[in-house]
């Protein structure tokens, strides 16, 4: 076993080595890729093969769909700035349609966009989720009304793993006329992705998230979907997103989405054995606890469990002292004293959801981890209860 077991593989991933040494390799990549002498085309031959990798990666028949930002929160921004441009200039179309759809679990970087609209004078939405964290089918065709401009709805939850039924909340959107956004960056390489298949308009995903360098990101943008820039300047990207080019960070992008795709069945397979077993053992092993999420339809590395009458941040620096590294929720929000957004959606209280834990499993964990942690936790939520004043109730278990 390593020095410390790392389970916050849903914050960020190490940079396998494969992507590293393709990376090195490309440090003589230097030259801009908008220039036309043989470094620069050198480059932007390397660049265009990087996005057919990726374009692959999410089932998108035509690389030329697949724009590179900076990452998950740049390409999520995009899309909103898009859809205010569309409501702002008046349009016979925004004229009838400026209501926006998302819902009470998204990431910060989409809950604050679409507040943003909000306060500039968009109708938006935040739909509501049952206890799993499922978008309620209901209210979504309640409000999914003849006015509904855009449907934003991530794919998987980076919380508690859940994973939604885009395919059919898309089929729901078209048929009102209404563009879909799908936050798909906890999804890629950890589930099947497919842009065609799921009808999507806008796709979101991150390189650091699939064992690839981070500042590098995609926005999938379906042919003929609006779409308008957050960074102006030159012609790069089809003067979507202006700059030069990042060649390292794409050219290391193009090698994790390349082995991403290559693993996925059975990196997938791997996970879910080893998500099962450390659900098992602490289950087993600490009494009144509760399982947050889906129980079947999640990603396979993600498992957050709240330990009633223990609080959040000290099981995890309890944890940290045993060279153990998990989160309280979402990294984007690790600064906050709030409760998670997420928990609080489904049903959680506030007591309950300060004492959840986010075990997010990858490439690199392995059964003696996972039983190592088995092993920890269960002492130091005992001493913890016992120096609470609050006496932990058992709860009612989601799964």
């Amino acid at each position: 076993m390593r020095d410390y077991v790392y389970m916050d593989y849903n914050a960020t991933t190490p940079l396998r080595p494969e992507v590293k040494e393709t990376m090195i390799a490309a440090f003589d990549v230097y030259a801009n890729a908008s220039s036309m002498h043989e470094a620069g085309r050198r480059a932007r031959a390397e660049i265009e093969k990087a996005r057919a990798s990726v374009a692959a990666l999410v089932g998108a028949p035509d690389p030329a769909t697949i724009y590179f930002t900076s990452g998950g929160s740049e390409s999520n921004n995009t899309v909103f700035q898009t859809m205010y441009d569309i409501g702002r200039k008046g349009t016979s179309r925004s004229s009838a349609r400026r209501k926006i759809l998302t819902t009470a679990i998204e990431h910060p970087c989409v809950m604050n966009s679409a507040a943003y609209l909000a306060e500039e004078g968009f109708p938006v939405v935040f739909l509501p989720v049952d206890a799993y964290g499922k978008v309620d089918m209901e209210v979504y065709k309640r409000e999914l009304t003849p006015d509904t401009l855009l449907v934003s709805v991530m794919a998987a939850n980076n919380e508690i793993g859940t994973i939604e039924d885009v395919k059919e909340m898309v089929r729901l959107a078209k048929a009102q006329g209404a563009y879909f956004h799908t936050d798909a960056t906890q999804a890629v390489g950890k589930i099947p992705v497919s842009v065609t298949d799921w009808g999507v308009d806008y796709l979101t995903m991150s390189c650091h998230k699939i064992y690839g360098p981070k500042g590098i990101g995609a926005l999938y943008v379906r042919k003929g979907a609006p779409i308008t820039p957050l960074v102006r300047g030159g012609h790069q990207e089809n003067g979507i997103r202006a700059g030069t080019y990042n060649n390292l960070g794409i050219i290391g992008f193009g090698k994790a989405a390349e082995l991403a795709a290559a693993d996925l069945s059975a990196f997938s397979a791997r996970l879910w054995v080893l998500r099962e077993l450390l659900k098992k053992e602490l289950t087993s092993r600490i009494p009144m606890v509760k399982v947050n999420g889906h129980p079947t339809d999640v990603l396979p590395n993600t498992l957050n469990i709240s330990f009633p009458g223990a609080e959040g941040e000290s099981i995890l620096l309890s944890l940290d002292l045993e060279g153990i590294e998990v989160s309280t929720g979402s990294a984007c929000a690790s600064g906050s004293l709030e409760p998670s957004h997420v928990l609080i959606a489904t049903g959680v209280g506030p007591e309950l959801a300060h004492g959840s834990i986010r075990f997010s499993l990858g490439k690199y964990t392995t059964e003696e981890e996972v039983l190592y942690v088995a092993e920890k936790l269960p002492p130091i939520i005992a001493r913890l209860r016992r120096m609470s004043t609050l006496s932990p109730v058992a709860p009612a278990c989601a799964n």
